[in-house]
């Protein structure tokens, strides 16, 4: 198989189709004489004539006549195989597609996604799946299809759109002694505080910024989220801080936000997918539905 190549192929399906070299090689483009050097390649690999002279013009002999079909069979499939994929027709499409977010993107987002989805695609179903593991691993093994939030540290070889970028907001329950009197960072601190961590080890960004200035937080209650963050907050005398976004999705009568006294850095909430979706038609379509959907409704 050294010798041989796809487009030996495609010549032998040429040759096969016409029975004469000429009309051949003006199929593929090339001269005469290029394509009975590529005969002679085809006789050589089959060990056998494949056409032969017959009056003014050529035959195929037996052998070139019963494998004619199945390589012009494997000519097209090999076209296929090594070819772009194919646009989608995507009202035809029936396909699931699991996505992982956090929950304000689902309270916010989910709805009109849905809808939108169903309007182009009434055969993609959606899934969403919660954030609560966010190892790059998922994606990897085609677990989720997408994964929309902060991306992992350890997804170097991800591919991501930025959907927009948030920050960190105090929160608290309005009427709460902390709005009555400008708030400096050390009285920030010293107020209880309800924070979400999933793990033991509660520090985050907002305890790097007051390590900085040698505080820390009293931290009363370590929640598995950022809704019972607020919740916590909203019942009782405990701060929180929450990313901006969480906030068109809660109860805002019953509390209210102000900004941390600290320089609490930002961060990109982005759609992150495996390369091996990245030229997929469907999940592309999906992507961008995702990004025009959201920017249509912020």
């Amino acid at each position: 198989m050294s010798d041989l190549d796809f487009n030996l192929l495609v010549a032998l399906d040429a040759l096969l189709r016409e029975q004469s070299v000429s009309a051949a090689a003006r199929r593929l483009r090339l001269s005469t004489s290029a394509m009975s050097r590529t005969l002679s390649r085809l006789r050589t690999a089959l060990g056998d004539p494949i056409l032969v002279p017959a009056g003014r013009g050529m035959v195929a002999t037996p052998h070139a006549l019963a494998i004619a079909e199945e390589v012009h069979a494997l000519k097209d499939a090999v076209k296929t195989v090594l070819s772009p994929p194919s646009t989608v027709e995507i009202r035809e499409v029936r396909r699931h597609f699991t996505i992982r977010a956090n929950e304000a993107f689902v309270l916010l987002y989910a709805a009109g996604l849905s809808a939108a989805v169903t309007n182009a695609a009434p055969g993609i179903r959606l899934r969403f799946a919660p954030r609560s593991d966010k190892d790059v691993q998922a994606l990897r093994d085609a677990a989720i299809d997408l994964d929309i939030g902060v991306l992992p540290r350890d997804g170097g070889e991800l591919r991501c759109q930025c959907l927009f970028e948030d920050g960190f907001v105090g929160v608290a329950r309005a009427g709460h002694p902390i709005f009555d009197a400008g708030l400096t960072a050390a009285g920030y601190a010293a107020c209880g505080h309800v924070v979400f961590s999933p793990q033991a080890d509660y520090a985050g960004p907002v305890d790097r910024a007051l390590a900085e200035l040698d505080l820390y937080r009293d931290v009363r209650l370590i929640v598995p989220s950022f809704p019972a963050v607020i919740a916590v907050a909203a019942a009782s005398d405990l701060i929180g801080s929450i990313p901006k976004s969480y906030c068109k999705s809660s109860p805002i009568s019953e509390i209210r936000t102000f900004d941390l006294p600290v320089a609490v850095p930002g961060f990109k909430i982005v759609q992150a997918w495996h390369p091996r979706m990245d030229a997929d038609p469907a999940h592309r379509w999906l992507r961008a539905l995702i990004f025009e959907t959201f920017h249509a409704m912020n």
